[in-house]
């Protein structure tokens, strides 16, 4: 049986896959596999993120707004992180993906209440943290909400902090 494209379950994630869960993503697996009581859950994975992107054409997009904005300059900052968050929740997340998600929502049961959290697969390196900069949405509830959450949480990644962030650090946007 082949692995979920877009999704895994805690279970099935340990610490070598801060590269496709990130850091909570990975560390909830570690838990969850040591038998420490989390409540249970799934990542969406980087490869979904990297997937809405492509499909929707956004890397460029972005690409194009941040690298001519300076970062030092406030109005400019402001402005390329509305343009880009702008592109993010305009787009459409695609079908399957959006059922994937769905799908494993119902797992969990019907209607409950979940946590949607970044979990950058760059946070927390030695000389770099990127705490606090992306948005969490705690009691989401619904297929509908979900999907949304997770698309904010994504648009969160091109937060000011977060850009002016990577600059400072040599990080790439993308």
């Amino acid at each position: 049986m082949s692995l979920p494209r877009y999704t895994r379950w805690f279970i099935d994630l340990s610490k070598e896959d801060i590269n496709i869960a990130g850091g909570k993503g990975a560390n909830l697996g570690e838990l969850t596999q040591t038998k420490i009581p989390v409540p249970p859950g799934f990542v969406v994975l980087s490869s979904a993120y990297f997937a809405f992107l492509d499909i929707n054409g956004l890397r460029p997009k972005i690409h194009a707004i941040l690298s001519g904005c300076d970062v030092s300059d406030p109005k400019q900052l402001h402005t390329a992180s509305q343009k880009v968050q702008k592109l993010i929740l305009g787009s459409e997340m695609p079908h399957d993906m959006s059922m994937e998600i769905m799908k494993n929502y119902a797992k969990l049961g019907r209607d409950v209440y979940i946590a949607v959290r970044s979990s950058a697969t760059a946070e927390d390196l030695p000389g770099a943290s990127f705490a606090g900069q992306q948005e969490s949405y705690l009691n989401v509830r619904g297929d509908t909400n979900l999907i949304m959450r997770v698309r904010d949480a994504w648009a969160s990644l091109f937060g000011e902090r977060a850009i002016f962030y990577r600059v400072q650090k040599n990080f790439d946007h993308l």
